[in-house]
């Protein structure tokens, strides 16, 4: 006889049902708080994980086949207690994602180092003796349709149609993130990345000249790398809450840089050969993590009844230093007025290592359930009359504090980083006369100065509480240190690579503040009432804000650099000028806030002073007489 199937179904805040769908008996509990998981009956089946947010509780079978396979092998070989249950997850999210994205930024890089091959100084360069060239032509050794006096031009054209595609598709991703499976969303993104990647360096072998293919390959690929971002992201605040989130997220972000590193590592070592390979292989990469995530993400805690953090009541104190509070008060009293809410999230017992069973339960600020499916589609499609959580709007997003500032400061931001992430293996050639591969090489000393700057940030703004101020500080000693690496980065190699890591140091920390820790505080703001669902909404805001901007950084570089590298570096300093001009309302908020905080210590410290010099003179008195 088949075991009959139990499902869970919410209908608002103090009102849950249990019953089994084969049998037709049902179990209904009604109370007065949704909070208490004790007026909560446990549904029969152990196959059962919970699911909120408007979505489902799924049934184990809907779990990633990589889990489940790791959960019967623990049931049957070594059960670890449920007290490490969650770090178990939280540290498989942290190397799933850190990796994902690592794989991403690997497939971006390739570009960049290729230039240096599609267009270069041909009388610098011996044919092998199997190459039947004409040496009369100076353009001989340069790849068609990059071989005329504009080719910066359209190499420029290449990197802008690979940004703006993105920049553009950011802002739909986000949307999109918030209404799908996120495992579903990032390893189809990945995989097509890992395509696109493919046919570009494909274009070697096939002997492919025409400009309109590589154009389109690169917007398509630009297109498909945007489910990264927002994707990464969400799963990584759905996993951890507020605490050391800084240090965490600076640690964390390192993949940006190493996936640079990394890719300019790989498309080093086959550029001079065969740049086809710079491509094809970031391209088997990337798609071969994306099949990764497939078999084992698990998006959100609550899929597998692990404890979900609590946001809103964690970023309450932190976010009060740069929020302006009748804007915040303002966007409660028009957000509340949409269906929000506050729910639990319930946890069946047992021993299971990455299993469903524990031993505590964990509460969400995510109220509503729905009825479990055996085959989840992408895009769920539920009864109108079920409660769920709205999720937020594009203008409700722009409400929040900061968001407008720290997007336009983005801008300006990841048009210096990105200048330098697709133009600096160019001018290092240029400026040094160092060959393709060692341009590539010494080109990643700018990403390695990048980790140590994301690092840096993060525990300054963990210390210090104030996010706005830690990227003002590291903006304007930049500018300073962009003047010095053009004018003295060609003088030696050495000197070349201290400064190219403390320019990445300095370029590069501002911007993995904001789009990690920044953005994350950002998306589960006071303002929202714990609605965790506008996170990929304004990630997607201010990461496709900076996007427009990394994609006009590159665009200009091209025929700016025309005129003279001196020009591109004065194109960047006005940049770095420009976002920090835009973060000085945020840091007057902060030392405003600091201020506030470091009064009342003050003055407790003078009436210590006070009523300590009181006992001295009665101490001095005491002894007189």
């Amino acid at each position: 006889m088949q075991r009959p199937k139990t499902y869970v179904q919410g209908r608002g805040i103090g009102d849950a049902s249990v019953s089994s769908t084969s049998s037709g008996i049902g179990i209904n509990s009604n109370s007065n708080s949704f909070n208490n998981h004790e007026d909560i009956r446990r549904p029969v089946s152990p196959n059962l994980i919970y699911r909120t947010a408007g979505t489902i509780m799924r049934h184990r079978r809907d779990l990633p086949w990589g889990i489940r396979l790791i959960q019967k092998c623990s049931d049957w070989c070594y059960p670890i207690p449920s007290k490490n249950r969650d770090l178990w997850y939280q540290v498989s999210i942290l190397v799933i994602t850190f990796l994902s994205y690592t794989s991403y930024h690997l497939s971006r890089k390739p570009i960049s180092i290729v230039k240096n091959v599609l267009n270069q100084n041909c009388s610098q360069v011996t044919p092998s003796q199997s190459a039947n060239v004409n040496l009369s032509d100076a353009n001989w050794c340069d790849w068609a349709p990059f071989n005329g006096g504009d080719a910066d031009i359209l190499l420029g054209t290449l990197d802008s149609a690979f940004l703006f595609a993105y920049a553009i598709g950011m802002f739909f991703s986000g949307f999109i993130a918030e209404r799908v499976n996120l495992r579903y969303f990032l390893s189809l993104g990945m995989l097509l990345s890992g395509f696109f990647t493919y046919l570009f360096g494909l274009a070697y072998t096939r002997k492919v000249h025409n400009l309109s293919y590589f154009i389109l390959v690169q917007a398509l690929a630009g297109l498909f790398q945007t489910t990264g971002w927002p994707g990464v992201v969400t799963i990584m605040g759905n996993w951890f809450g507020k605490g050391k989130r800084g240090l965490i997220f600076g640690l964390w972000n390192a993949h940006t840089s190493l996936g640079n590193i990394l890719g300019a590592v790989i498309a080093g070592a086959f550029v001079e050969d065969n740049w086809g390979l710079s491509f094809i292989v970031p391209g088997a990469l990337i798609g071969g993590m994306g099949f990764i995530v497939f078999l084992f993400l698990v998006p959100k805690p609550q899929h597998v009844g692990c404890t979900v953090p609590d946001h809103s009541a964690e970023s309450q104190a932190s976010n009060s230093s740069s929020t302006s509070p009748r804007t915040s008060r303002k966007f409660q009293r028009n957000y509340t007025n949409e269906s929000l809410g506050v729910g639990t999230s319930i946890s069946t017992s047992g021993e299971g290592f990455m299993g469903f069973e524990s031993d505590s339960s964990s509460e969400t600020s995510e109220p509503d359930y729905t009825v479990a499916s055996e085959n989840t589609p992408m895009i769920s499609q539920y009864p109108q009359q079920e409660v769920k959580i709205k999720a937020v709007g594009f203008m409700e997003a722009l409400k929040i504090p900061g968001v407008v500032e720290y997007s336009l400061c983005l801008f300006f931001a990841k048009l210096v980083s990105y200048t330098f992430l697709y133009w600096l293996p160019r001018y290092i050639s240029s400026s040094t006369n160092a060959n393709a591969t060692k341009s590539a090489n010494l080109s990643t000393l700018f990403d390695v100065g990048g980790i140590l700057g994301g690092i840096i940030a993060g525990v300054i703004s963990d210390y210090s509480g104030m996010s706005a101020t830690t990227c003002a500080g590291m903006l304007t000693v930049a500018v300073p240190m962009l003047l010095v690496y053009e004018n003295f980065g060609g003088e030696n190699i050495w000197l070349n690579v201290v400064l190219l890591i403390l320019v990445g140091l300095l370029v590069n920390g501002p911007y993995t503040l904001i789009t990690t820790a920044v953005s994350t505080d950002l998306g589960t703001h006071p303002c929202l009432k714990g609605n965790a669902r506008a996170l990929a909404t304004v990630t997607a805001i201010i990461d496709g804000t900076g996007s427009i901007g990394a994609a006009v950084g590159p665009l200009l570089a091209g025929p700016v650099s025309a005129l003279g590298w001196k020009y591109v570096f004065i194109m960047l300093i006005i940049a770095d000028v420009i976002a920090l001009v835009l973060l000085v309302r945020l840091v007057a908020h902060e030392l405003a806030g600091l201020c506030k905080r470091t009064r009342p210590t003050l003055k407790m410290r003078a009436i210590n002073r006070s009523v300590l010099a009181r006992k001295l003179h009665a101490v001095v008195a005491a002894t007189k007489l």
